[in-house]
């Protein structure tokens, strides 16, 4: 099956709201594979793409790979402002993955000059013009994505399904990143704590990567564009009926509760 055909199937069960019982044929050898895959979906999805999550790729994965990160797209209609101690819902595919992060999320000032192909974390901080707060939605219609790996989750839009966009975070530029701890809670109970520095190197070195992997497949970040730099507290799943809240500590608390995904419209041909 190739990349376009993978896809296909992803995007079709996305758009139809359906779970897929199996990873579609074989999961690509590569990364570079991966990412082509994941292209394939990003045009077929009927939406305007408007930044991107970063992941991690963690052990055992990470020895196979030279990169310890991955990138997903995030969609215009898949971000949703939120204020705080609002209550919002979210769709979760039924039968499918889906987990709640806690993220810190960049939006930029600037377009990325196009023929940039490496980035030191203080020249990706000079393109960042905010720092919200939000929680990533994550989710796919493959409830085993996670468990196949990072070059499946790649082909499936890094698992991302939405974006919770909370307030910024102010004056973040003469804040400590240590400072930015938060606290995750599902049904009331507390599932993980972390912060900023619970991603490696911090927001701005998941930003940095973000903008070089952007460039490297000719995409790159452009204004506006919003950078979900990793999960501060872990990936929580959820199921349909159930809330979660995350507490930024001194900023807000953002309030979820997942609802059962519908259809969007059919399958594209």
């Amino acid at each position: 099956m190739s990349s376009r055909e993978i896809a296909e199937q992803f995007v079709g069960a996305r758009l139809r709201a359906a779970a897929l019982r199996a990873f579609p044929n074989t999961i690509p050898s590569t990364l570079d594979d991966a990412y082509a895959t994941q292209d394939w979906a990003i045009g077929l999805w009927p939406d305007r793409l408007v930044g991107w999550k970063v992941g991690r790729i963690a052990p055992p994965w990470l020895e196979q790979f030279q990169e310890d990160r991955l990138i997903g797209p995030i969609f215009e209609q898949g971000v949703r402002r939120v204020a705080a101690a609002e209550l919002v819902e979210f769709p979760a595919f039924e039968g499918g993955f889906a987990a709640v992060e806690a993220e810190f999320v960049f939006r930029l000032r600037a377009n990325a000059p196009p023929d940039k192909a490496t980035w030191t974390v203080d020249e990706a901080a000079q393109l960042a013009c905010a720092l919200h707060v939000g929680i990533e939605t994550a989710g796919s219609p493959l409830a085993s994505i996670n468990d196949l790996g990072p070059l499946a989750v790649v082909c499936d839009f890094g698992n991302n399904a939405g974006l919770l966009l909370g307030p910024e975070v102010m004056d973040w530029r003469q804040r400590h990143f240590e400072a930015l701890t938060c606290e995750t809670l599902i049904q009331d109970r507390t599932v993980g704590h972390g912060g900023a520095l619970s991603v490696p190197g911090g927001p701005l070195a998941a930003l940095a990567f973000a903008l070089q992997r952007c460039a490297k497949r000719g995409r790159p970040l452009l204004s506006g564009d919003l950078v979900s730099t990793g999960a501060a507290t872990g990936i929580h799943p959820i199921r349909s009926g159930q809330h979660a809240r995350v507490r930024f500590d001194g900023i807000a608390e953002l309030r979820c509760r997942a609802v059962p995904a519908a259809a969007l419209c059919p399958t594209p041909s």
